[in-house]
């Protein structure tokens, strides 16, 4: 059996970002499951919109690192309250982002080997 990996994204500045894809990558390298959860103030990283204009300073590609995560089987789904909060619906995501509950993202969460937070 797979180890878990759950990442919790609590920003979505590249402080927050950046770490939390490479160890997401790292992690489905080596045949983890992973699934990164955004909370309502790391949503805005989510919107189609949104993305392409966060960089960082001497990093790599923000778009390749993510399109790298999702070929590797990465889950990204989005706090369900968030899409409230910053008034978005699903089709303004990343295609691929789904909405869950902290209550299912609990449940998600504990059998995790490994849960990091950003």
């Amino acid at each position: 059996m797979a180890n878990k990996t759950v990442i919790s994204v609590n920003g979505a500045e590249p402080h927050n970002l950046y770490p939390a894809f490479v160890i997401a990558s790292s992690s489905a390298a080596l045949g983890d499951e992973v699934i990164m959860w955004f909370t309502p103030r790391a949503g805005p990283a989510l919107l189609k919109w949104e993305f392409p204009k966060i960089k960082g300073v001497g990093m790599p590609d923000l778009i390749e690192m993510a399109t790298d995560c999702k070929n590797l089987g990465v889950k990204f789904y989005l706090c369900g309250a968030a899409s409230d909060i910053i008034g978005c619906e699903a089709d303004e995501l990343w295609e691929g982002v789904e909405l869950m509950g902290s209550t299912e993202f609990v449940a998600e969460a504990q059998p995790a080997t490994l849960s990091l937070s950003f």
